[in-house]
């Protein structure tokens, strides 16, 4: 069975950059944010009906990535999604199946929003909607029983270092 890695937090937090480095690190499967490609590829953010194929897409890249690889690093999950439509369109739908997906995820590394803020096209609303986000994250996780480590720090390399030796504790094996 695959060991599932969860990068999550706010907007312009460093996930994805962390994703990328631990993959090639542990020469693991990465499966990135799928929100950003649908995102690029209509050229605007989501409305509320569209957020559950997000949230099931992401699922489903995470489920074949696992069946490839032994360990998968993901860029996301469908919690963040589920997240993201309670707060943009006060719509918790999509939140119970999150919570479940999330339960199945090895370890989560939570992303600080302390790098600095950047502006990064149609994805970002900025670092006040950032910082509100972080506290839903965490009353989130909180709230459902839902452990992780804080990746903090805005040296790049501090994080990575930080995520690493959060892999290789044997609680997280």
């Amino acid at each position: 069975m695959s060991r599932l890695v969860a990068l999550l937090g706010a907007e312009c937090t460093g996930k994805s950059t962390l994703a990328e480095a631990l993959a090639t690190h542990f020469n693991a499967g990465l499966v990135t944010e799928y929100l950003r490609e649908w995102c690029d590829t209509h050229g605007r953010t989501p409305l509320q009906h569209e957020q559950a194929h997000i949230a099931a897409e992401q699922a489903a890249r995470i489920e074949a990535a696992a069946r490839r690889h032994d360990l998968v690093i993901c860029d996301t999950t469908p919690l963040i999604t589920a997240l993201c439509s309670e707060h943009y369109f006060d719509d918790d739908a999509l939140t119970a199946g999150a919570v479940a997906f999330q339960r199945r995820c090895n370890l989560t590394l939570l992303c600080a929003p302390d790098l600095p803020w950047q502006a990064d096209g149609i994805q970002r609303d900025g670092p006040a909607v950032r910082a509100a986000f972080d506290a839903r994250l965490r009353g989130a996780m909180r709230a459902q029983g839902l452990g992780w480590v804080d990746i903090t720090g805005a040296e790049p390399a501090a994080r990575l270092a930080a995520a690493i030796a959060a892999l290789q504790r044997p609680s997280s094996r």
